[in-house]
């Protein structure tokens, strides 16, 4: 991490060259080295024109050596019209060392030529992680550039939901609320955005069409919304909503109810490439008392049925399974079978890092002492003390960001190791090995170049 400007530039001398044109790379392997510098750098220096000249950095090296955001809606819009199936796309949420994560993802992509991944992070994670769209989608481009891998890179925002209580209350505010962060998020590359409006089915309707109507109204509307402002060249991947996870299991007759309204709202416009259903699953998982997780039984027919319905009457990729990453290791594979689209992946990286043995105790009791002291309201009367940290454990990456990405070699390897066997097994699992190629067939590739911020501008080395 770079305290001041003079170390700054004295590091880039030989490496990149900035200038009238734009960023020149001159040194590939050099700039692998500098990677770490410069993103430590962007996340944490209080300067702010070093953050933002390490953030353009990052952004247009990345760039200019092959890697670039992109839009997954082209490879699923094929996969809907039934030119490749048997694979399910894995979509990963990262709360904590995103950087060191992030590069285990992609080391084992590089090594599988998997192609078919996505890194996404939800509207309530930006806030408790800390981490900005900006900043999510800087750190994992970076991770890109440390592994050198190539090719499209696809960040997602996950669960871009409409929340009940803050909508009943003042709904302008909250729609607004959610355009801001579609801006946010489409500005710093997110070129995948997954709304979720199901918050606002009523089910004490009796007519299905009237139980999605304003479910299917807000996700039209914020389609429109994405439409408009989406970069040229891209069409954002947009995925919707019927059932919110944790409810009652999703039917055939909630999808098209939605989609019969839906398609009406959009006006001809490309519609949302796959949709989120429920089959049993919770967030997380089902905690017991003693911190252990309940066997949750995900309803893989449903699954099947509704992916095929998208598929074959809407051309859309299929159905999305939310909450998986702490189903038993052998459910998986079931997912490719269901031909399940995509399954959103988050606690179990989570609780590998939190439970490996190489944490320091007195780190972990630091951070559960914080949030049983921060998040006491929280606790549910009938909540042991294992139930209650472990739902809220995951609130302990944002304010601890610093202490999570300085651990020392020696503790973060092995921690790191430990992702690995989950990691690859998932890939296999789910198919996704040896998808590379036809990814990157079926994405174009879009270039946005960074304009040069003003303490770069002058700078000219080579």
């Amino acid at each position: 991490m770079y305290r001041n400007f003079s170390q700054f530039f004295e590091d880039l001398k030989g490496v990149v060259q900035v200038g009238p044109e734009g960023l020149k790379v001159l040194d590939p392997q050099q700039v692998r080295e500098r990677v770490d510098a410069w993103v430590y750098t962007y996340v944490f220096s209080p300067i702010p024109e070093l953050k933002e000249a390490c953030r353009y950095l990052i952004r247009e090296t990345a760039r200019v050596q092959g890697i670039f955001p992109a839009s997954i809606h082209e490879f699923y819009m094929g996969r809907g019209q039934g030119e490749y199936h048997g694979f399910t796309v894995p979509a990963v949420n990262i709360r904590g060392m995103t950087y060191d994560v992030a590069r285990r993802f992609f080391r084992l992509a590089r090594d599988l030529e998997v192609g078919a991944l996505i890194f996404e992070i939800a509207r309530s994670e930006i806030g408790y992680t800390m981490q900005s769209p900006d900043e999510y989608a800087t750190v994992i481009l970076a991770a890109a550039l440390k592994e050198g891998v190539t090719g499209p890179v696809f960040i997602q925002g996950d669960h871009f939901q409409i929340k009940k209580a803050a909508y009943d209350k003042n709904s302008d505010l909250e729609i607004q609320a959610l355009e801001q962060l579609i801006e946010q998020s489409l500005a710093a590359g997110f070129y995948n955005i997954d709304i979720d409006a199901s918050t606002l089915v009523d089910l004490s309707k009796p007519d299905l069409k009237d139980q999605q109507e304003w479910n299917a109204e807000w996700t039209a509307h914020f389609t429109r919304f994405i439409r408009e402002r989406q970069p040229e060249g891209i069409t954002v991947s947009i995925g919707g909503e019927i059932g919110e996870v944790g409810g009652r299991n999703s039917t055939p007759e909630d999808l098209e109810a939605f989609m019969t309204v839906y398609l009406q709202k959009i006006e001809g416009l490309p519609g949302i490439s796959k949709v989120s259903v429920q089959t049993g699953t919770h967030h997380g998982g089902v905690v017991l008392p003693d911190g252990t997780l309940a066997q949750v039984k995900v309803d893989f027919q449903t699954l099947e049925t509704l992916s095929r319905l998208a598929r074959e009457k809407y051309g859309m990729a299929g159905a999305v399974q939310h909450g998986a990453s702490t189903l038993p290791i052998d459910a998986f594979s079931l997912f490719p079978k269901t031909e399940t689209a995509e399954i959103h992946l988050a606690t179990q990286f989570q609780n590998i890092l939190y439970d490996s043995p190489e944490l320091p105790e007195d780190f972990r009791a630091t951070i559960y002492d914080f949030l049983k002291r921060e998040f006491a309201q929280e606790r549910k009367p009938e909540d042991s003390e294992a139930q209650f940290i472990y739902k809220t454990r995951k609130k302990g990456f944002g304010p601890f960001k610093w202490e999570w990405w300085t651990l020392s070699e020696d503790i973060k390897e092995p921690m790191l190791e430990r992702l690995e066997p989950f990691i690859r097994t998932l890939f296999e699992a789910l198919k996704v090995v040896g998808t590379k190629a036809l990814v990157e067939k079926k994405t174009p590739k879009v270039e946005t170049t960074l304009e040069i911020p003003e303490v770069l501008k002058e700078f000219s080395h080579g």
